[in-house]
């Protein structure tokens, strides 16, 4: 037998969290608060586990493939259990001008780990742009954001990861 869902005390803070969500939504458009309710599973989870999914879909009234659907459009979802640590670098144009892949590469080499690799402590990705186009090279740890990186930045950076 698998474990169950959520805690008692995450049950409850999901339950809640719904239908809080749920005020600022039509009643005949529910399936309106997928977004901030997949938000809310993965706050409580971590991730997006197939059943918080379809219990999503259900409160929402709505099918569990749309919840799917939904969650793995968006790169900040995670459908599988993430590492420790998941490191969004940017290689979007204005970042790749700055020495983004030179970034990537390092931190390959570094972290002994390809990128879009999940791993148990990192999962490396390269990433869409992240808005950060004055002060490239950027990426994203979890997130927490860091710009205007170098390799010695990084270095310290995923220092202060330890």
């Amino acid at each position: 037998m698998s474990d169950p869902l959520f805690t008692q005390e995450e049950y409850r803070k999901f339950d809640e969290g719904i239908a809080e969500l749920l005020l600022h939504y039509p009643s005949d458009r529910k399936s309106a608060a997928m977004l901030p309710a997949l938000r809310l599973l993965q706050t409580l989870k971590g991730w997006l586990p197939p059943e918080g999914m379809e219990l999503v879909a259900q409160k929402l009234e709505t099918h569990k493939e749309h919840a799917y659907e939904v969650a793995t459009f968006y790169v900040m979802y995670h459908t599988q259990k993430p590492a420790t640590y998941v490191i969004d670098v940017c290689t979007s144009l204005s970042c790749s001008l700055r020495g983004a892949e030179g970034l990537l590469a390092f931190l390959e080499q570094k972290l002994d780990i390809r990128s879009g690799v999940n791993g148990e402590r990192y999962f490396l990705r390269e990433a869409e742009c992240q808005a950060s186009c004055g002060t490239a090279p950027c990426f994203q740890i979890n997130e927490d954001h860091f710009e205007n990186l170098t390799v010695q930045k990084v270095e310290q950076i995923l220092e202060n990861l330890k």
